[in-house]
């Protein structure tokens, strides 16, 4: 591991975060918060005391390899999580572990939370657990690449830490310039849901609040009812849209941008993220048919196509209380959660494309179990993929479960807190970045002791990151120098 590269590159983060602060720090002063102020300025005081010193100079070796980019990629989001928690801390509104639990729940686009009353929170402290989605939606190390004059070619190694998926690919020769495309397409698309959002009636400060966890697929809110606090099917059908969107892989939107549409509409993980939607409002508007949970169809379908979109996108907005919903359409978007959108989108989960991989090679499977000289392959898109691949996404299936299973007997310790529809679905919900669970967080996180939520945040920070930055940190012959 390159030390000197990698506190370089941390000191920078740092910097870029404490810069993005002072949007919530003026904020305090436009809405006269007096109580928030002290908290913003100290935050932003501490990291650039904490960054500045490791930016004076660049390093001669600029060298990151594929463990080093791992592991500077994990530090990178424990201490941005650690400073972010500061304003919540220091303006009395949370612990430090609660304000720690709603920082990266807020970094990692999961959205669940400690708070019980959100509308008293400061407009400040509202805006900045809502941008944390949208700076962690993209990952802040994609952002440093993109703002970067000259990148080193081994930084490739920070960005398939950091991009979700299978697959890494640039969408044209230099990083740099990908992360930039990458970046222009995430600020329109939020920009656009802002007008959108705004000519639905939306107050501004709502506007902005709502599209920052709409693009980053996070879900806070500025009401404690969320999205149905509004009662506006328009802002319904808008947020439904713009969760959709930022649930695809943004290389679709680049090769619509370039004219190559009918390329874009053969991509197979777009359509199976089509189906997916498709079949589980289907199921779920028919459990709740079946139960007369709502008087009219139109209303059915109303509120179980928004929760399972929601759900497949991992935002976690909620327009209904589906704690009471018939275990069908719980058990269905529970499935959501787990598969999650697509590769290289914003969405959390397993991501469609393992799931479309792992369905084809159990499929292999089984016709070589019957005819074991038959040569099979597994083809997305009608290309092969590579048996790497393919082994990778059984491995990383396998770890995805042994942590679920783990984290579900940690946090049934505490049994005062815990029941099983509460330890399996909170412990899901966090671990692909969802938000919202069943029975006792239903509602929000506040009732869980200090042990789960600690659990919760290692579970929160391994789902964003994909497992193997953070089991990194433990494995000692990764922090040898190079």
């Amino acid at each position: 591991m390159n030390y000197r590269m990698s506190a370089y590159l941390l000191g920078q983060i740092l910097l870029i975060v404490a810069g993005f602060l002072f949007v919530p720090f003026i904020l305090t002063f436009s809405f006269g918060e007096t109580g928030t102020q002290l908290a913003f300025g100290v935050t932003i005081a501490a990291m650039t005391a904490a960054g500045l010193p490791f930016v004076i100079k660049k390093p001669k070796d600029t060298t990151i390899h594929a463990r080093g980019g791992f592991l500077t990629v994990a530090l990178a989001w424990i201490i941005l999580s650690l400073f972010g928690a500061m304003p919540f801390a220091i303006s009395g509104h949370a612990s430090f572990i609660d304000g720690l639990f709603e920082i990266v729940s807020g970094f990692t686009t999961t959205g669940a939370t400690i708070f019980v009353e959100i509308e008293a929170l400061p407009y400040s402290l509202l805006f900045w657990r809502s941008f944390s989605h949208w700076i962690g939606g993209m990952g802040v190390l994609v952002f440093v690449i993109a703002v970067l004059p000259k990148t080193n070619a081994a930084i490739v190694h920070l960005a398939k830490a950091e991009i979700p998926g299978p697959q890494f690919g640039k969408l044209v020769s230099k990083l740099r310039f990908t992360a930039r495309i990458l970046y222009g397409i995430y600020i329109a698309l939020t920009l656009i849901e802002v007008v959108a959002l705004l000519a639905c009636g939306m107050p501004v400060f709502d506007s902005f609040i709502t599209a920052f966890s709409t693009a980053g697929t996070g879900g806070f809110s500025s009401l404690n009812a969320s999205i149905g606090g509004y009662n506006s099917l328009a802002v319904e059908i808008v947020t439904m849209i713009f969760m959709l969107l930022f649930s695809i892989n943004m290389n679709v939107f680049y090769l619509i941008m370039i004219g190559r549409v009918k390329q874009a509409f053969r991509n197979e993980e777009l359509w199976w993220l089509f189906g997916i939607v498709f079949v589980a409002i289907a199921l779920v508007t028919a459990s709740l048919m079946m139960n007369r949970v709502y008087s009219s169809f139109g209303e059915t379908l109303r509120y179980s196509s928004y929760q399972v979109i929601a759900f497949v996108s991992t935002t976690g907005f909620g327009t209904a209380n589906f704690d009471n919903w018939p275990v069908l359409a719980q058990s269905t978007l529970f499935v959501c959660m787990f598969i999650g959108g697509m590769a290289g989108s914003t969405a959390g989960g397993l991501k469609i494309s393992r799931v479309m991989i792992l369905s084809k090679a159990s499929g292999r499977a089984i016709k070589k179990s019957i005819s074991p000289r038959t040569v099979v392959s597994v083809k997305i898109n009608r290309k092969n993929v590579e048996e790497n691949v393919v082994k990778n996404v059984v491995v990383y299936f396998a770890l995805i479960m042994i942590i679920y299973f783990i984290s579900v007997i940690l946090v049934s310790i505490e049994q005062s807190a815990m029941d099983f529809s509460t330890a399996v679905t909170a412990v899901a919900t966090c671990l692909n970045n969802v938000g919202p669970g069943l029975s006792k967080v239903a509602g929000g996180f506040a009732e869980i002791g200090v042990f789960a939520k600690i659990v919760f945040i290692f579970d929160m920070l391994i789902g964003r990151l994909e497992i193997y930055p953070i089991l990194l940190l433990f494995y000692y012959k990764a922090w040898k120098p190079v």
